[in-house]
């Protein structure tokens, strides 16, 4: 059965090329239901989720409760600004697992089901008018192996130029 919420774990296994081992998500094409309605054969940039700590914080102080797993994220890290990170950026987590960095998560209204008014404070708008998004960053297993919790989280930036990540 499916959940909006996934549970905190000892470990996670990536798998390469497919995602998180159980995951509903995982695979090598989409599968997220309104990708799958689009077009079933398109590529899966959306394997492994991650969120940055630091925004449980944010939205605490927004007068939300919201932990790890609750948003539906594979992966919680910290002290890594996720949202900067250029396109193409390898995420080495913990001794074997590498990911690469897709895109932003576009959070659909799921959010505001699993609590009111919590979509407002994952998308908004900068001063400009453009979206900002912040519910964490999706990637693709390039190396798979077991993540633990407390494992060290290296960023590899891809050569320049660097493309800014978007929603996909």
């Amino acid at each position: 059965m499916y959940s909006f919420t996934k549970p905190s774990r000892d470990s996670v296994t990536l798998l390469a090329g497919l995602g998180v081992e159980g995951d509903v998500h995982a695979g090598v094409t989409v599968k997220h239901r309104s990708r799958v309605a689009q077009d079933p054969t398109q590529p899966n940039l959306r394997q492994v989720h991650l969120i940055h700590q630091e925004l449980f914080a944010e939205l605490r102080q927004a007068g939300f409760e919201v932990s790890p797993g609750d948003l539906g994220e594979n992966i919680t890290t910290e002290g890594i600004d996720l949202l900067g990170l250029p396109v193409g950026t390898l995420l080495h987590l913990g001794d074997e697992a590498v990911v690469e960095v897709t895109g932003l998560r576009n959070p659909c209204l799921q959010i505001d089901t699993f609590q009111a008014g919590l979509l407002k404070q994952v998308v908004g708008r900068a001063d400009d008018g453009t979206v900002v998004r912040k519910a964490g960053i999706m990637s693709v297993v390039r190396t798979g192996g077991v993540v633990r919790p407390g494992d060290v989280i290296k960023a590899v930036l891809p050569v320049g130029p660097h493309r800014r990540l978007e929603r996909v």
